[in-house]
């Protein structure tokens, strides 16, 4: 019962994700879209781990779907106001950054010495994607620590924080769609199953984070409005 609601969490976050970073920035549909982005990848990032464990049993299998947890649970709480609880957030999420990453490093040392395939991709091929996993954990880790002994940043770098995470997120979400043919013919016309057609969204979607970047950083001094309420929240002056 866990792969329908996998299926359909999976499908949402990616919608969502495209949506939020489509509107205007600090706008209603944006923070909006952003908390049910998260919400969705919650969903999605645990009934993956719950499926991935439950077929091959193997501890690898569940970091591509907890770091995308762990992803947008960092983003949402870089745009939250400091609190007791965000505080809580924090210190689990960056043990579960530094366990994920050593999980990956383990698995990733095993696989590169391993011969023969994984289904149909090499186990060495596994192994480079894990060690690559795990730089992406550890830097996301020294971030999390830098937060923890100075406190967010301001301005740009505190926009930056949240948006290259929930793109990376995004990233996982909808990579583990596109990069397979057979799930994009169960959905999409025959013209969009072809290579260039599924890398087509992943390219977007980094030049969308790229280009965010650039505009955030860009600035000085940029201020970043924070709500007390459940939406997180950008600029309104980067629309």
């Amino acid at each position: 019962m866990l792969l329908p609601i996998h299926i359909a969490a999976g499908g949402l976050a990616i919608v969502l994700g495209a949506v939020a970073l489509s509107v205007k920035k600090g706008g209603t549909i944006h923070r909006r879209s952003g908390i049910l982005f998260v919400h969705a990848m919650v969903v999605m990032g645990v009934t993956a781990s719950i499926l991935e464990f439950l077929k091959s049993s193997a501890a690898t299998s569940v970091i591509a779907p907890l770091m995308s947890v762990y992803f947008v649970g960092t983003a949402l709480t870089t745009v939250r106001p400091a609190s007791r609880w965000t505080r809580v957030i924090n210190v689990a999420a960056l043990t579960v950054a530094v366990s994920l990453a050593f999980v990956a490093i383990m698995g990733g040392v095993k696989a590169v010495n391993r011969p023969g395939l994984s289904g149909a991709v090499p186990f060495r091929t596994i192994g480079v994607m894990s060690f690559v996993l795990a730089t992406v954990l550890l830097l996301a880790a020294i971030g999390d620590v830098r937060i923890m002994r100075f406190g967010l940043p301001h301005g740009g770098p505190r926009l930056a924080r949240h948006l290259w995470r929930m793109c990376f997120a995004l990233f996982i979400a909808a990579g583990s769609f596109f990069s397979i043919r057979a799930r994009v013919a169960k959905i999409l016309p025959e013209p969009f199953t072809t290579g260039p057609m599924r890398a087509l969204p992943i390219l977007l979607l980094f030049g969308a984070m790229f280009y965010w970047l650039w505009r955030v950083r860009s600035r000085r001094t940029l201020a970043v409005l924070v709500r007390h309420d459940s939406f997180p929240v950008a600029p309104r002056e980067l629309a």
